[in-house]
């Protein structure tokens, strides 16, 4: 069967679009079954995903096996922390568990990329709370999505004093902000977010670990950057 792989090109002087059709012929039925599944990665077209495969074709047996089983074992017993919703092997993660973190101050992100790339920065000392995501109602994701209504709950327990919103700076991002800071009304919570080190519609796990501490240190009230934008 033959796999029409279709690359888009942008002619800028003409502001055409050009489609090159390329037609990729498999000898194997496993083959084409294996580039077409790799394929459903993000970022992975037929090409690069026929030449992962065919990569792991030359590796020893034993290799491959180790990579599907991490995979399987992955997909099968991976955990969200019951508290912060980060990617764990047991019911609370390590930094929930970690007696010298700083419970009172909260870092808002989007997913566990974001965990990680503020954790290397090694400038932050609270919890995190990981949202699943950002608000878009292009993409039909919205608050119910999202883990929103935890953080609100955990908010009205009193323990928080102080919420980071570190979500990447994009329309989304923004939104979501929003969205959250208004359901906080009426708390006595301190709101801030990361400084604009991090440029306008940057993704935080793109960020330089310098910049993104520095963003994290010198955060500002939220209110600030409502009156900002």
């Amino acid at each position: 069967m033959a796999v029409i792989e279709i690359n888009f090109k942008r002619k800028v002087q003409k502001e055409k679009i050009v489609c090159n059709f390329v037609e990729m012929d498999f000898s194997s039925k496993l083959l084409e079954n294996a580039v077409h599944e790799m394929s459903q990665l993000p970022g992975i077209g037929k090409r690069t995903a026929l030449r992962l495969v065919l990569h792991l074709l030359k590796q020893p047996s034993g290799q491959t096996a180790r990579l599907s089983s991490a995979l399987e074992d992955l997909r099968n017993s991976v955990k969200f922390c019951a508290q912060c919703h980060n990617i764990s092997d047991v019911e609370l993660c390590e930094i929930c568990t970690n007696p010298k973190r700083d419970e009172s101050l909260v870092c808002v992100v989007e997913d566990i990329r974001d965990v990680m790339a503020i954790e290397n920065t090694g400038q932050f000392n609270g919890l995190y709370h990981v949202l699943g995501g950002k608000i878009s109602p292009m993409e039909g994701v919205g608050p119910q999505e999202l883990t929103i209504s935890s953080l609100v709950n955990k908010a009205k327990d009193g323990k928080i004093k102080e919420l980071i919103f570190a979500l990447s700076s994009t329309m989304e991002g923004d939104t979501t902000n929003f969205y959250i800071y208004k359901q906080l009304e009426g708390l006595e919570i301190k709101t801030s977010t990361i400084a604009r080190g991090i440029s306008i519609g940057d993704e935080l796990e793109y960020a330089d670990e310098v910049t993104l501490g520095r963003s994290i240190l010198n955060r500002i009230p939220f209110e600030n950057s409502l009156k900002a934008n």
